[in-house]
């Protein structure tokens, strides 16, 4: 079902260069793109793009809702890693926060995510699915790079796509690192990274790295992504297969992705 686009959209950005590639593609289609950004690492790259960037921590609810009402926003995006580790940090909650927080039964991702579109809609703003102004970045099925897998690591690959789907039924996390049909580590509030970075220590060389989308994937938020920083992680901890699932995970910088791994002897697939 296509979508009647407003002139001005709102973008609420966290870190990595998806905010920017979103900016970027909705302003060359003409739209308007107003910022809100979580975080530092991109902001001078919105800057350049964005009509205007409000810099707000991921606390601060209510100048968020103020923000919107004075920019008169109907529609938005949200792209870009909110860590959750952030709630341990114990950051300043406003009082909106808050009360948001305590609806949450369980603070993982659809929870947290569902309650914030849900106060969006009640101030008559949709959230839009996160793929509208990327969607060129989804990857296809079939094998991305030079090299091929073998027997045993497809059957890795298998494995841990059904593995890392379980997963995601219980919104723990999108990635497994799989060696010889065994886990070697799932991902959880720590992030792909660190998740490769353990499973990896623990194989020592050759595992396989999957990440999946969610059963039931709600495409507002929580899209799964890679980038250069996740295969230059499985080159530093030795692992040999990166799979995806296709049509339903983004590859940030293929390009620069896929040569790196073809360099590297590192297999970048999608099932």
């Amino acid at each position: 079902m296509s979508i009647l686009l407003e002139q001005k959209q709102a973008l609420i950005a966290g870190d990595g260069s998806l905010p920017v590639i979103m900016a970027k593609n909705a302003t060359k289609n003409g739209l308007e793109v107003v910022c809100i950004s979580l975080s530092s690492d991109n902001y001078k790259e919105l800057k350049k793009v964005c009509s205007k960037v409000y810099s707000v921590a991921p606390g601060q609810v209510l100048k968020i809702q103020e923000i919107l009402k004075n920019e008169q926003i109907k529609q938005l995006t949200f792209l870009g890693k909110v860590s959750k580790k952030l709630i341990l940090k114990r950051p300043k909650f406003d009082s909106k926060a808050l009360e948001l927080l305590k609806k949450v039964k369980r603070l993982n991702d659809d929870q947290v995510m569902l309650i914030l579109i849900e106060e969006l809609e009640k101030l008559g703003i949709t959230a839009l699915d996160q793929t509208i102004f990327i969607k060129n970045l989804m990857i296809p099925a079939g094998i991305l790079g030079k090299i091929k897998p073998n027997e045993e690591q497809i059957n890795d690959v298998q494995y841990g796509y059904a593995t890392a789907k379980e997963m995601g039924k219980l919104d723990i996390g999108q990635s497994v690192v799989i060696k010889d049909r065994m886990v070697m580590a799932v991902e959880a509030i720590e992030g792909t990274d660190k998740c490769i970075e353990r499973g990896g220590k623990i194989a020592k060389t050759d595992a396989v790295v999957v990440k999946v989308a969610k059963p039931h994937q709600d495409k507002r938020f929580d899209i799964p992504a890679v980038g250069l920083n996740t295969i230059k992680t499985m080159k530093k901890f030795k692992l040999k297969v990166l799979a995806v699932e296709a049509n339903e995970t983004i590859i940030v910088e293929q390009e620069k992705v896929v040569n790196f791994a073809d360099k590297n002897n590192i297999i970048i697939m999608a099932v």
